[in-house]
């Protein structure tokens, strides 16, 4: 479960981990007995420091296995807008992330897999439509 990030020029919050050379949004891995939404609020919490509600549900995205991983349901919930005063409230708790900053979804691109990268788009179309997205290895399901 991720959170989707922007700021007022509709950049995406990327962050850095520490353990894997690829960026991601804010998020994680949902653990037992823990339902999709409070993964993504304490996986803000623990990388960023931030204890903010979260939006709507973004998208809703199926992943087939892959490179040794089993099969997944991937949510993207919405974080918001970002200004100034907020973006001042970001720490890195632990050691799990580097950095983090926003970046364009060309600029993205280049720094998330492109399973993810898909996946941010459909995100962003989302937020910018209103709806909730299908997605299915992060493509849209038209």
């Amino acid at each position: 479960a991720g959170v989707l990030f922007r700021d007022r020029a509709d950049r995406v919050l990327l962050v850095e981990p520490s353990y894997k050379p690829n960026w991601e949004i804010p998020g994680g891995a949902v653990e037992t007995d823990e339902s999709p939404w409070a993964a993504a609020a304490r996986e803000g919490a623990e990388e960023l420091g931030w204890n903010r509600p979260l939006g709507r549900l973004l998208v809703v995205d199926y992943v087939s296995p892959q490179d040794g991983r089993p099969e997944g349901v991937m949510f993207v919930f919405d974080g918001g807008v970002l200004d100034g005063p907020e973006l001042g409230g970001m720490v890195f708790p632990g050691d799990e992330v580097r950095s983090a900053g926003f970046y364009t979804l060309e600029e993205a691109e280049t720094k998330v897999k492109p399973l993810l990268a898909d996946r941010i788009a459909a995100a962003l179309e989302a937020a910018r439509l209103g709806l909730t997205v299908l997605c299915e290895q992060g493509r849209p399901i038209v």
